[in-house]
Protein backbone atom coordinates (compact mmCIF):
# COMPACT_ATOMS: atom_id res chain seq x y z
CA UNK A 1 0.00 0.00 0.00
CA UNK A 2 2.95 2.18 0.91
CA UNK A 3 4.82 1.98 -2.24
CA UNK A 4 1.80 2.58 -4.49
CA UNK A 5 0.58 5.67 -2.71
CA UNK A 6 4.60 6.66 -2.94
CA UNK A 7 4.79 5.37 -6.98
CA UNK A 8 1.22 7.13 -7.55
CA UNK A 9 2.14 10.43 -5.47
CA UNK A 10 5.04 10.70 -7.72
CA UNK A 11 3.06 9.99 -10.98
CA UNK A 12 0.51 12.62 -9.92
CA UNK A 13 3.59 15.93 -9.14
CA UNK A 14 5.13 14.82 -12.53
CA UNK A 15 2.46 15.24 -14.30
CA UNK A 16 1.53 18.49 -12.12
CA UNK A 17 5.53 19.75 -12.89
CA UNK A 18 5.05 18.77 -17.01
CA UNK A 19 1.77 20.99 -17.33
CA UNK A 20 3.59 24.02 -15.49
CA UNK A 21 7.43 23.84 -16.05
CA UNK A 22 6.96 23.08 -20.11
CA UNK A 23 4.22 25.60 -21.16
CA UNK A 24 6.33 28.18 -18.84
CA UNK A 25 9.76 26.62 -20.79
CA UNK A 26 11.46 27.42 -17.20
CA UNK A 27 11.79 25.80 -14.31
CA UNK A 28 13.03 28.93 -12.44
CA UNK A 29 9.98 29.67 -11.34
CA UNK A 30 10.07 29.84 -7.56
CA UNK A 31 5.82 29.89 -6.93
CA UNK A 32 5.74 26.61 -9.17
CA UNK A 33 8.07 25.20 -6.78
CA UNK A 34 6.84 26.08 -3.23
CA UNK A 35 3.22 24.73 -5.18
CA UNK A 36 4.81 21.03 -5.86
CA UNK A 37 6.03 21.19 -2.26
CA UNK A 38 2.87 21.44 -1.01
CA UNK A 39 1.22 18.93 -3.08
CA UNK A 40 3.89 16.42 -2.05
CA UNK A 41 3.99 17.05 1.67
CA UNK A 42 0.38 17.20 1.85
CA UNK A 43 -0.77 14.38 -0.49
CA UNK A 44 2.14 12.04 1.27
CA UNK A 45 1.20 13.07 5.02
CA UNK A 46 -2.60 12.70 4.47
CA UNK A 47 -1.89 9.45 2.48
CA UNK A 48 0.23 7.81 5.11
CA UNK A 49 -2.27 9.03 7.85
CA UNK A 50 -5.14 7.43 6.10
CA UNK A 51 -2.95 4.18 5.34
CA UNK A 52 -2.53 3.47 9.28
CA UNK A 53 -6.24 4.65 10.12
CA UNK A 54 -8.30 4.17 7.50
CA UNK A 55 -6.74 1.72 4.44
CA UNK A 56 -9.88 0.85 2.59
CA UNK A 57 -10.22 4.44 2.12
CA UNK A 58 -6.78 4.79 0.77
CA UNK A 59 -7.49 2.40 -1.56
CA UNK A 60 -10.64 3.53 -2.89
CA UNK A 61 -9.00 6.94 -3.07
CA UNK A 62 -6.53 5.31 -5.67
CA UNK A 63 -8.71 3.69 -7.26
CA UNK A 64 -9.25 4.46 -11.21
CA UNK A 65 -11.70 7.56 -11.82
CA UNK A 66 -13.62 5.24 -14.14
CA UNK A 67 -15.35 2.63 -12.56
CA UNK A 68 -17.85 -0.39 -12.95
CA UNK A 69 -20.69 0.89 -11.40
CA UNK A 70 -20.15 4.41 -12.52
CA UNK A 71 -22.37 5.94 -14.25
CA UNK A 72 -21.94 6.82 -18.32
CA UNK A 73 -22.52 10.48 -17.03
CA UNK A 74 -20.14 10.39 -14.14
CA UNK A 75 -17.41 8.70 -16.27
CA UNK A 76 -18.38 11.76 -19.11
CA UNK A 77 -18.45 14.51 -16.14
CA UNK A 78 -15.05 13.08 -14.81
CA UNK A 79 -13.44 13.24 -18.35
CA UNK A 80 -14.42 16.92 -18.97
CA UNK A 81 -13.02 17.70 -15.36
CA UNK A 82 -9.72 16.41 -15.99
CA UNK A 83 -9.38 17.91 -19.15
CA UNK A 84 -10.36 21.16 -17.94
CA UNK A 85 -7.86 21.02 -15.34
CA UNK A 86 -4.92 20.27 -17.29
CA UNK A 87 -5.78 22.89 -19.60
CA UNK A 88 -6.19 25.22 -16.25
CA UNK A 89 -2.96 24.25 -15.19
CA UNK A 90 -1.61 24.87 -19.06
CA UNK A 91 -3.25 28.14 -19.36
CA UNK A 92 -1.82 29.35 -16.03
CA UNK A 93 1.51 28.51 -16.67
CA UNK A 94 1.54 30.78 -20.25
CA UNK A 95 0.59 33.32 -18.82
CA UNK A 96 2.59 33.78 -15.37
CA UNK A 97 5.23 31.47 -16.15
CA UNK A 98 5.91 32.51 -19.66
CA UNK A 99 4.66 35.93 -19.85
CA UNK A 100 4.52 38.79 -17.25
CA UNK A 101 0.97 39.66 -18.27
CA UNK A 102 0.36 39.17 -14.97
CA UNK A 103 1.52 41.18 -12.05
CA UNK A 104 -0.13 39.08 -8.55
CA UNK A 105 1.19 41.25 -5.02
CA UNK A 106 3.38 39.42 -2.79
CA UNK A 107 0.55 39.32 -0.42
CA UNK A 108 -2.26 37.62 -2.31
CA UNK A 109 0.54 34.81 -3.37
CA UNK A 110 0.91 33.97 0.24
CA UNK A 111 -2.91 33.98 0.14
CA UNK A 112 -3.21 31.48 -2.45
CA UNK A 113 -0.24 29.43 -0.82
CA UNK A 114 -3.10 29.63 2.52
CA UNK A 115 -6.04 28.39 0.36
CA UNK A 116 -3.97 25.51 -1.12
CA UNK A 117 -3.77 24.34 2.48
CA UNK A 118 -6.97 24.75 3.61
CA UNK A 119 -7.93 22.85 0.87
CA UNK A 120 -6.16 20.42 2.23
CA UNK A 121 -7.31 20.68 5.68
CA UNK A 122 -10.90 20.43 4.22
CA UNK A 123 -10.25 17.19 1.97
CA UNK A 124 -8.61 15.49 5.35
CA UNK A 125 -11.43 16.26 7.68
CA UNK A 126 -14.01 15.29 4.90
CA UNK A 127 -12.36 12.04 4.14
CA UNK A 128 -11.79 11.42 7.96
CA UNK A 129 -15.55 11.84 8.46
CA UNK A 130 -16.68 9.76 5.48
CA UNK A 131 -14.95 6.57 5.00
CA UNK A 132 -16.82 6.37 1.88
CA UNK A 133 -15.38 9.25 0.31
CA UNK A 134 -14.75 7.69 -3.61
CA UNK A 135 -13.26 9.37 -6.11
CA UNK A 136 -16.33 8.45 -8.15
CA UNK A 137 -20.29 8.63 -7.91
CA UNK A 138 -21.38 5.47 -7.67
CA UNK A 139 -23.17 3.86 -4.48
CA UNK A 140 -20.99 1.17 -2.11
CA UNK A 141 -23.37 -1.29 -1.73
CA UNK A 142 -20.37 -4.22 -1.15
CA UNK A 143 -19.18 -1.34 1.79
CA UNK A 144 -22.49 -1.09 3.10
CA UNK A 145 -22.24 2.43 2.78
CA UNK A 146 -24.73 4.90 4.61
CA UNK A 147 -24.97 8.44 5.12
CA UNK A 148 -22.57 10.66 6.87
CA UNK A 149 -23.69 13.80 8.40
CA UNK A 150 -20.89 14.60 11.06
CA UNK A 151 -17.78 16.59 10.99
CA UNK A 152 -17.86 19.08 7.99
CA UNK A 153 -20.93 17.11 6.42
CA UNK A 154 -23.00 18.82 9.25
CA UNK A 155 -22.54 21.97 7.42
CA UNK A 156 -22.47 21.40 3.78
CA UNK A 157 -23.27 18.34 1.80
CA UNK A 158 -20.52 18.43 -0.41
CA UNK A 159 -17.38 19.84 1.63
CA UNK A 160 -15.01 17.75 -0.83
CA UNK A 161 -16.06 20.22 -3.35
CA UNK A 162 -16.31 23.19 -1.18
CA UNK A 163 -12.96 22.86 -0.22
CA UNK A 164 -11.82 22.52 -4.28
CA UNK A 165 -12.67 25.86 -4.32
CA UNK A 166 -10.15 27.09 -1.63
CA UNK A 167 -7.96 24.68 -4.52
CA UNK A 168 -9.38 26.57 -7.67
CA UNK A 169 -8.47 30.37 -6.31
CA UNK A 170 -5.48 29.45 -4.47
CA UNK A 171 -3.21 27.76 -7.44
CA UNK A 172 -3.51 30.78 -9.49
CA UNK A 173 -3.10 33.33 -6.69
CA UNK A 174 0.27 31.33 -5.80
CA UNK A 175 1.45 31.03 -9.69
CA UNK A 176 0.50 34.65 -10.22
CA UNK A 177 -2.09 34.11 -13.21
CA UNK A 178 -5.18 36.59 -13.14
CA UNK A 179 -6.16 34.73 -15.96
CA UNK A 180 -6.11 30.97 -14.18
CA UNK A 181 -8.12 33.18 -11.68
CA UNK A 182 -10.25 33.81 -14.55
CA UNK A 183 -11.22 30.03 -14.94
CA UNK A 184 -12.29 29.51 -12.15
CA UNK A 185 -16.38 29.87 -12.43
CA UNK A 186 -15.46 27.17 -15.06
CA UNK A 187 -13.98 24.97 -13.01
CA UNK A 188 -16.74 25.30 -10.22
CA UNK A 189 -19.38 24.91 -13.12
CA UNK A 190 -18.36 21.66 -13.53
CA UNK A 191 -18.12 20.33 -10.01
CA UNK A 192 -21.85 22.10 -10.07
CA UNK A 193 -23.37 19.81 -12.32
CA UNK A 194 -21.06 16.90 -10.90
CA UNK A 195 -23.53 17.56 -7.56
CA UNK A 196 -26.24 17.35 -8.79
CA UNK A 197 -25.92 14.39 -10.54
CA UNK A 198 -24.35 12.50 -7.60
CA UNK A 199 -27.31 13.54 -5.53
CA UNK A 200 -29.68 12.62 -7.78
CA UNK A 201 -27.69 8.69 -7.39
CA UNK A 202 -27.30 9.14 -3.64
CA UNK A 203 -31.18 9.77 -3.34
CA UNK A 204 -32.51 7.20 -5.27
CA UNK A 205 -29.92 4.37 -3.79
CA UNK A 206 -28.61 5.37 -0.45
CA UNK A 207 -31.37 4.94 2.22
CA UNK A 208 -31.54 7.64 4.58
CA UNK A 209 -30.11 10.57 2.57
CA UNK A 210 -32.83 12.33 1.34
CA UNK A 211 -33.79 13.16 4.86
CA UNK A 212 -30.12 14.08 5.05
CA UNK A 213 -30.86 16.88 2.54
CA UNK A 214 -33.57 18.27 4.08
CA UNK A 215 -31.36 18.36 7.61
CA UNK A 216 -28.56 20.10 6.03
CA UNK A 217 -29.78 22.96 3.13
CA UNK A 218 -26.38 24.13 1.70
CA UNK A 219 -24.82 22.05 -1.10
CA UNK A 220 -21.47 23.72 -1.59
CA UNK A 221 -21.43 26.98 0.36
CA UNK A 222 -23.74 28.07 3.42
CA UNK A 223 -25.64 30.67 2.23
CA UNK A 224 -25.40 30.59 -1.46
CA UNK A 225 -26.10 26.98 -2.67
Amino acid sequence: MLSRLLIRTAFWLTGMALLLFVPAGTIYWPAAWVFIAISAVSGVGIGLWFAKHDPELLAQRMGPMFQRGQSTADKILVALLLLAVCGWFVITALDAGRNVSSQMPMLLRVAGAVAIIACMCVAFLTMRANTFASPVVRVQTERKQKVIDTGPYAIVRHPMYAGAIFYFVGVPLLLGSWIGLACVPVLTAIFAVRIVLEENTLRAGLAGYTEYTQRVHWRLLPGVW
